[in-house]
């Protein structure tokens, strides 16, 4: 190779790359000026990954195969699951140069094809509305690009997603294993790769940890905690006296099925596990079809998750091939008869490990409502307490999850984000600072990401002010811009809402050709993006048969470039998955209360129309159109088509100069 970085436009990349095969329906046609503006954006593809060589012998010739690169960015994201995903693409996103380092070929770490585990989060259909932000944008376009529901075209479209940010820099097949620290501050880290030769030495000013097993933090010597902590510890009334204190929630191996039409017989390897009745006896495989199991087949959490994990994972193997046999063999399911095993997985997809010790310590107290008294909420989540027995699959005499009330959704905060006694060190995912009941509510992907976005954000804003992440998170106005940062990108923060003080559109009044079920155009600049279920407080609703329009409009004409829009996606389940029950709840396809066609106009000061953008296909919630700057008097959102509701429907608009 030359050296030479290769950049091809993105319009062409969509055209030409495997990508324009998913069926990208989104066009926004825009004047020829604007168009000019924005083919002067690239997009860095294949990329080289540059850096200063420093020689090949890494220390003595210990290495001498090894070539060592000297690497620096502003944020440096250690793992590549949904944490670590929404994590550096937040960061780059806002303008900080990022590196993210994946230890497997594949991103989306437990929600990779390699493991199969669906991405979880809050009762979305109980309330009204979901994890918003990244994971939501990354569920949309799943929806729309992948009916099909290829595991493996999902991780496509996360290492397109990342791949395609100008700002990120992403190695694959790369294992984060040294850290170098002074004085409470990490230096450097260091990642290996042996499919490469390579060696990365990366220099960062914001470090973030979202390997899950907290993996950098270890090296960097951080203070990190390990299993159940026992009711005594945190004051905990929901911990379950039967699990062991010190215990950690098991690891599982997925499978799915595939029908054949017709019998297909399954004959168990010798050292599968023989299973009877009784040990199903709390677990029933009907209950979520045959097509993808199972949870609740589950080992490990009385050993050493990490170190032990390859005796966890022949111990899962040999359980999972004996369920599917006492499924196939039994008689008690003939429904299963035409069903033959497809894939297999062969990672343990791990539940638990190391926890970070953070600035807080998040407990159940916190999540049933002294989350309301922390003044530094970053995003909102909402999955159950749910700790499980560490015994897994073996505690046959109770069920395989702790009998659990409802969990309201509720604010993380930005301080369990932050390493204690590390001042450049963040984390996001199952390795946040939590007591070990607490964890069992946040561990899962959608609360992961949502702290990771919260994570990359805040690196980056820390990145701009050249500060510590500790030195700026107690600070007030710090919290402020954060959170009305994030509110900006698409997360939803409980008790906040859009104060942005650039926000041109917070200063206009609103007005529309219609309103319907209640709603009023002025719902638009309520600073809140969604809505309780039944409710309509903060969106605006009109009959879209009558291409009703939104207009915004300014006593004095405003200069504007960029118009955030934020429309209605629905509430309905949304995840990647092929468990039966969980999947016939998702619809495939893009979600029908989206605007799907609209054309954004601004009316200037002579009262002449000029068309920003034409918009075709959207599917998204949210979209950020760019255009040359235009003095208006007056914006207009004309709707002309959903993705299938009968109303258009609208949230908030921003305008910025």
């Amino acid at each position: 190779m030359n050296g030479k970085k290769t950049v091809l436009n993105r319009r062409k990349f969509l055209s030409a790359s495997a990508m324009s095969m998913f069926g990208y329906s989104l066009m926004v046609s825009l004047p020829a000026n604007a168009r000019a503006a924005s083919a002067a954006v690239k997009t860095p593809l294949g990329k080289r990954i540059d850096g200063a060589i420093e020689g090949k012998k890494i220390s003595a010739g210990s290495e001498p195969n090894m070539t060592l690169r000297q690497l620096d960015c502003d944020v440096l994201v250690c793992g590549g699951g949904m944490a670590g995903i929404s994590a550096a693409l937040a960061a780059a996103r806002n303008g900080a140069k990022t590196i993210l380092v994946q230890d497997r070929s594949r991103l989306g770490g437990n929600a990779s094809s390699e493991i199969k585990m669906h991405p979880l989060g809050m009762a979305s259909t109980k309330y009204g509305y979901r994890e918003s932000g990244i994971i939501e944008e990354i569920f949309l376009e799943n929806a729309a690009h992948n009916p099909q529901k290829s595991w493996e075209v999902w991780d496509l479209s996360l290492y397109d997603k990342c791949v395609s940010e100008p700002n990120l820099t992403l190695i694959l097949d790369t294992s984060v294993y040294l850290a170098e620290t002074k004085d409470g501050k990490i230096l450097c880290a260091y990642a290996r790769s042996d499919k490469t030769l390579q060696i990365y030495k990366i220099a960062a000013k914001t470090y973030i940890d979202c390997t899950g097993d907290s993996r950098l933090a270890m090296e960097a010597g951080a203070e990190l905690m390990r299993g159940r902590d026992g009711s005594q510890k945190y004051g905990e009334n929901e911990v379950v006296a039967a699990y062991p204190v010190g215990g950690l929630l098991c690891s599982s191996i997925m499978y799915t099925t595939r029908d054949m039409g017709k019998p297909m017989p399954f004959k168990a390897p010798t050292w599968a596990k023989k299973i009877t009745a009784e040990d199903l006896k709390f677990r029933d495989p009907r209950k979520t079809g045959f097509g993808y199991g199972y949870w609740f087949i589950s080992h490990g959490g009385l050993a050493d998750t990490i170190r032990d994990n390859e005796v966890i994972r022949f111990e899962l193997l040999a359980v999972v091939l004996g369920v599917w046999d006492y499924i196939k063999n039994s008689g008690k399911f003939p429904e299963a008869q035409n069903l033959a095993m497809d894939t297999i997985g062969m990672i343990p997809g791990k539940r638990d490990s190391y926890r970070i010790v953070g600035k807080k310590l998040f407990t159940q107290h916190d999540i049933r409502g002294k989350w309301k008294e922390q003044p530094d909420g970053v995003g909102l989540v909402g999955w159950v307490l749910e700790d499980q027995p560490s015994e897994g699959f073996y505690a046959t005499n109770m069920n395989p999850a702790m009998p659990h009330k409802e969990t309201l959704p509720f604010n993380i905060p930005l301080s369990i984000l932050i390493s204690q006694n590390l001042s450049n060190m963040m984390m996001a995912g199952r390795n946040m600072s939590c007591s070990h009941l607490a964890f069992s509510c946040t561990r899962v992907m959608n609360t992961g990401s949502v702290a990771g976005q919260a994570a990359g954000t805040a690196a980056a804003i820390v990145a701009r002010k050249g500060s510590d992440i500790t030195a700026l998170s107690d600070n007030p106005e710090f919290i402020r811009e954060l959170q009305q940062n994030l509110l900006k990108d698409g997360q939803l923060i409980l008790n906040a809402k859009n104060e942005d003080p650039a926000d041109i559109a917070l200063k206009a009044t609103a007005s529309a050709s219609a309103s319907d079920n209640g709603t009023k155009p002025e719902n638009v600049l309520s600073g809140i993006t969604f809505d309780e279920k039944g409710k309509s407080d903060n969106k605006w609703m009109a009959d879209i048969s009558k291409t009703p329009w939104l207009q915004l409009s300014w006593k004095n004409p405003k200069k504007i470039s960029t118009v955030i829009l934020n429309f209605d996606t629905g509430f309905r389940h949304l995840t990647f998955t092929l468990e039966e029950s969980r999947a016939a709840r998702i619809l495939h396809a893009p979600q029908p209360e989206t605007l799907s066609d609209f054309n954004l106009t601004a009316i200037l000061p002579n009262g002449s129309e000029r068309i920003l953008a034409k918009v075709r296909g959207n599917y998204q919630k949210r979209a950020v159109i760019k255009f040359d700057p235009v003095e208006a008097k007056d914006l207009r959102v004309d709707c002309l088509k959903t993705q299938g509701d009968n109303f258009a429907r609208l949230f908030e608009i921003r305008c910025y100069a």
